[in-house]
Order: structure tokens, then sequence, then C-alpha cells
């Protein structure tokens, strides 16, 4: 593994990379002695990360894969947007099936060390279409958080840190790099790790891990808060990329709209959409394209990352 390392943040590119290595966090401003409510995040900012995303697959052969041109531009175009917003951001290296894979870290300045909040999501698609949902939409969703994070001037208790995973559709492949290469000290110090792959499903379903209880509580409090019945996810169990951190005893959460599975009678009677009809019909195929969205599946969810990234920090 190696990393690379830029952001305006950082007064010398050792700090940063101790930092990164160790699981500890710079200086930063003093939080703040009031809780803080997180804003809303605009649909139309996360939409518009689909879109890049979309053009990257379609100029490098309809995909953003790893190992591929489109994975890297991709990679590329989240970073720029890290580092123009005032994040320390490292690229892990690493090499899977005899090809290069990147891991993409953004550290927001301040926070305790000790209390690191993650937020990540598999930035990789497959090789037969662009990934837009799977997972394009978790890793704009998060990106967009973050910008909101530097918007607000957000001033945490805990270390915020947000992660791009290289190689997930090969077999989580990235995060598990990233978690193996942490000492166990360092691994303490995640109190917790939030996962969002798959969060615009075009059938959605309103997932919600039920690994942490702490966790799980902040997502479905904030969904009962829109009136919106939650169920536990069971479909992607062990399958994306939290599976490395709760295997090292980080407690992990997240959120998912559904992939191949169907959805039921019950199921559309709470949220509605199809019956008898996948979560996402275009589930790793070439038709994972932006028009493979539920905008509102996409705000809901956009918004409950930012709710569960204020309230877990503070």
């Amino acid at each position: 593994m190696n990393f690379s390392v830029s952001g305006r943040a950082m007064a010398a590119i050792g700090v940063s990379a101790v930092m990164l290595l160790t699981g500890g966090s710079i200086a930063g401003a003093a939080p703040s002695s009031a809780a803080a409510a997180a804003p809303d995040i605009s649909v139309a900012n996360v939409r518009a990360h689909l879109a890049q995303l979309q053009s990257i697959a379609t100029a490098n052969g309809g995909n953003r894969a790893h190992g591929s041109a489109g994975y890297k531009a991709s990679l590329d175009y989240v970073r720029a947007k890290l580092d123009a917003a005032g994040f320390t951001t490292a690229v892990q290296q690493f090499t899977s099936s005899g090809r290069t894979g990147y891991n993409l870290i953004a550290d927001w300045p301040g926070g305790n060390a000790d209390q690191v909040v993650m937020a990540g999501s598999h930035l990789d698609s497959v090789s037969r279409g662009p990934g837009i949902n799977d997972n394009g939409s978790g890793s704009a969703a998060v990106l967009e958080t973050a910008l909101a994070v530097s918007r607000a001037g957000y001033h945490p208790a805990k270390h915020l840190r947000f992660a791009w995973w290289g190689a997930e559709e090969l077999g989580l492949v990235g995060s598990s790099r990233y978690v193996d290469g942490l000492s166990a000290a360092n691994r303490s110090k995640i109190s917790g790790y939030l996962n969002f792959d798959m969060i615009g499903s075009p059938n959605p379903g309103y997932f919600v891990y039920d690994d942490d209880p702490a966790i799980e509580k902040t997502f479905k409090d904030y969904f009962t808060g829109l009136g919106i019945a939650t169920e536990p996810e069971t479909e992607g169990d062990g399958r994306s990329d939290h599976a490395p951190f709760k295997d090292a005893g980080v407690p992990v959460g997240g959120l998912f709209s559904g992939a191949d599975y169907v959805k039921t009678a019950a199921q559309a009677a709470n949220w509605g959409g199809t019956s008898g009809k996948a979560f996402d019909a275009c589930y790793h195929r070439s038709c994972d394209t932006t028009t493979n969205i539920d905008d509102t599946a996409l705000d809901r969810n956009s918004d409950a990352i930012a709710h569960a990234v204020w309230k877990l920090s503070q």
C-alpha cells in the first residue's frame, strides 16, 4: 500500500501521513457547546455528482470498474471536490486481480482524535455498466454530506472521516485493505462506521442495518420523524464495506434501498412502488444509469446520512 496526500488544511505532508496511518486527527477549532442540526442535503447537488459519474463512465468504456480509467477518473473527481472544500485527502493504493485499485480517505480538521465517526461507500461499478445506483448513489450522497460539513464550517466533538472504497465488487477488497492496515488501537478509535451502498433504487425500500443499536436507532428515529416505516437490512448482510469493520469489532450501521430482491405487496403498501418487481431491476446491468434512480429515495436517504453524521459526531 502507499498513500499520496493533499489538502490545504494541513501544515505538512508528514502530519497527514501519520494521521491517516494511525487513525488520528489534526488540530482544529474547538467543538461548539450547543448541538447543531444537520443541514438539508440538496438532491439536485447529489444528482449533479451522479451526472458527472455517468459522464465519466460514458467516456471510459461505459463503466467505472476496478482498475479502469473510469474508476480513476471517478476518484479524481471526488478528491478534487474535497480538496477544494478544505479536507485532507489521502489515496491508498493496492493491487487486486492484477490491477491497481485505490481508496480515497478524507479527514475534516478537528474533533477528538480518539473518537472517529466514519461514513463511506464504494466508488467502483461492475464492468457491465456505469453503476449509478450501485454505487454512485451512496458515493454522491456521502460526497455531498462531506461538502455540507465544509459549507457549514461544522466543528464536531468527534473527528469526521469520509471514505470511498475501491474494488468492492471484487469482494470488499479496498475496505478490507484499509481495516487490515489499522492497528488494534487505531481501530478502537473508530466509534462508528456508516455504510451507504445503493440508496436511490428505482422501486425503493427503506432498509436500516440492524447492527449497532445506537446507530440503528439514529436512522430509525429519523425515518419515524418522516412517517416512514423501515425494515432491517438483510439482502446485503456481509456483502458490502461495513463487513470488514464489523468483523474487526467496529460499531457499524447504514442504509440500503434494495437490489435484486422482489418487493412484496406489504412493502409496496408501506413505501409505494410496484410489488412483484425487483427494488432495482438494473442491478449490475448496463441500464444502471442516471435514469435508474428514484429522486425521493435519494433525497430522503441523503438527508438521513447528514442527520446521522451530525448526531453521532456531537
